[in-house]
């Protein structure tokens, strides 16, 4: 079954990276502040996904 959480999350970091790259924003803009935040919530969900697995 597909991970509709971890496509939404990717889909919205390629987006945002697109646009800081367009428009050349720096580190403190909004956008690449929720590109840091969206790393930490990926890195969290694969962390989860692969302790479920090592439980099964």
């Amino acid at each position: 079954m597909a991970d509709l959480y971890l496509k939404a999350l990717t889909a919205e970091r390629r987006s945002l990276w697109a646009e800081c790259r367009l428009k050349g924003l720096p580190k403190d803009t909004p956008q690449r502040l929720r590109i840091v935040e969206i790393d930490a919530l990926l890195a969290a969900h694969k962390a989860k996904q692969e302790g479920a697995k090592a439980k099964s």
